[in-house]
């Protein structure tokens, strides 16, 4: 007889991880692993190579660490889009196998929707304009008649992306984004009251939307013309980041919504949540951010999202089981919020 946990598996991109809630949608912490290649980016038949060397070992390890059994679990979820398509095939096949050898029902679930009922379980948002911020995307999203619509995304590259190409192209390996936080934070404690003078950088916000690769275009060129490193880390931190609290503050202004929920692992950045809380605080709102273990990839938010859309009713057939690289955020329908 089948069990009430819900295990979700995350395969995105470079982690893979397994993680569960249980039966009343409480979340444990994931068994997860994490690619990081010594040079160069992600490669999508390395990661899911990856996945697939350690899928037995990070299972065995999440339910041992929560004393469970397989037969004590109900359903398997599992990221079934967006992300890279070779990665995404190795949870969905892992998926369909638990599935089909303990005869549990299995749910395919949207990879950035997991990031936003993560967020709003552990933060204990209602309705929040959500910022997404990862490596491989960046948006704006707000609930309306029972979808996440976005209302703003990155036109060329993610933020976090942008980060580690920046980082990749100064001799600093996978992934950048917290060396680039640690550089910013050693020029600040150089320079208490640091000024953009010299360290000037383009305009990333398009209306609602946001563009990054100029950015980082002219962040090489500063350290190329002599610039401390440091400095152009801290003025590409402090460009970025005001992009995206713009058009999140634009998003509060449009919607008349009084929550943000950060989300993605750029999240983890404590100057991105600083300048939200900031932000918020001006405009009579609150601001929002999970622990940073549910800011990064991680199956416990898969799983999460799984267990509430299986208790909407909602289940996924194997014919109807193949991943979808381009998922939207939009495409899911939002019937148990």
């Amino acid at each position: 007889m089948a069990g009430d946990w819900t295990l979700g598996i995350e395969s995105t991109a470079h982690t893979f991880s397994f993680g569960l809630v249980d039966g009343s949608g409480s979340p444990k912490p994931s068994a997860s692993d994490t690619l990081r290649p010594t040079e160069g980016g992600i490669h999508p038949r390395e990661a899911a190579d990856h996945h697939v060397e350690l899928s037995s070992v990070l299972l065995k390890r999440v339910l041992d660490e929560n004393n469970l059994q397989p037969s004590d679990l109900g359903t398997v979820a599992y990221s079934q889009g967006p992300g890279m398509g070779a990665c995404l095939r190795t949870g969905a096949a892992a998926a369909r196998a638990i599935s089909t050898h303990l005869e549990i029902p299995m749910i395919g679930v949207n990879h950035c929707v997991a990031h936003i009922e993560i967020g709003r379980e552990q933060c204990g948002c209602d309705d929040p304009i959500l910022l997404y911020v990862s490596g491989g995307n960046t948006q704006v999203i707000a609930r309306l008649d029972g979808r996440y619509r976005v209302l703003g995304e990155t036109l060329d590259i993610g933020i976090g992306n942008m980060l580690d190409k920046f980082a990749r192209k100064h001799g600093i390996p996978f992934p950048g984004g917290p060396v680039i936080e640690k550089k910013a934070l050693e020029w600040l404690s150089q320079n208490p009251e640091p000024s953009l003078q010299g360290l000037e950088l383009p305009y990333a916000v398009h209306g609602m939307d946001l563009a990054f690769s100029g950015l980082m275009s002219a962040a090489n060129k500063l350290v190329s013309q002599g610039k401390p490193f440091e400095a152009v880390c801290w003025s590409l931190q402090e460009h970025a980041f005001a992009a995206c609290i713009e058009v999140a503050e634009r998003a509060l202004a449009h919607t008349g919504k009084t929550e943000i929920l950060l989300g993605g692992g750029v999240a983890c950045n404590q100057r991105l949540r600083d300048m939200s809380s900031i932000m918020c605080t001006e405009r009579d709102a609150s601001s929002h951010c999970p622990p940073r273990m549910y800011c990064i990839d991680n199956g416990t938010m898969i799983a999460r999202l799984g267990w509430l859309e299986i208790n909407s009713g909602r289940i996924t057939s194997l014919i109807e089981s193949g991943i979808d690289q381009e998922m939207r955020t939009d495409q899911t329908p939002i019937s148990w919020a």
